[in-house]
């Protein structure tokens, strides 16, 4: 199975790229930073004759990669208690993708497995909650099979490989993710 992580961090090795390193040391896996790409907002046309015209941005080479692996692993920290914006601006544009006449988005979703990782610094295995239970929403309107997750508490750069639970629950997905 084919893994691609999926990091919306908008900092450069921080706390949530830290952890979802430590889960994925020694699995076979894509790994693609968000902020790297540009990704416009969505211009929602879903009701309007004709539907979405094309963008002019690296969306289009980040969703052949969604479609081209098994396994999505989606890595934000918690930025006001809710997914980063990079992230978000990814995950609004499938909207577009579910149009897409080339190929049927949400079928090839249902063949997925969709695991998530969380990162912050006030009281994330509470305050995460919610914004897991978003991610479960969107794995089920799409019948992704939902794998599971991992929540690390930090805030500076670095404090997360202090959360033994969280270093503990990545190393236990490590091995699940090698068995693969």
């Amino acid at each position: 199975m084919k893994i691609l992580v999926l990091n919306g961090s908008s900092r450069e090795n921080g706390n949530t790229e830290q952890l979802t390193n430590v889960m994925m040391q020694g699995v076979a896996h894509t790994y693609v930073n968000l902020r790297d790409f540009y990704i416009q907002p969505i211009v929602d046309k879903r009701h309007v004759l004709g539907g979405f015209t094309e963008v002019a941005d690296d969306y289009e080479k980040l969703i052949e990669l969604v479609r081209e692996h098994d396994i999505l692993i989606f890595a934000t920290p918690i930025y006001w208690y809710g997914m980063s914006g990079q992230m978000k601006l990814f995950v609004d544009r499938w909207s577009q993708s579910l149009r897409d006449p080339r190929f049927s988005f949400k079928e090839e979703m249902k063949t997925k497995k969709a695991f998530v990782v969380l990162c912050g610094g006030d009281d994330p295995y509470v305050k995460g909650l919610p914004l897991l239970q978003q991610f479960q929403y969107i794995f089920q309107f799409f019948g992704t099979e939902w794998l599971g997750y991992v929540i690390g508490k930090g805030n500076a750069p670095g404090e997360v490989l202090n959360d033994k639970q969280a270093i503990q629950q990545a190393n236990y997905w490590k091995k699940v993710f090698r068995s693969f």
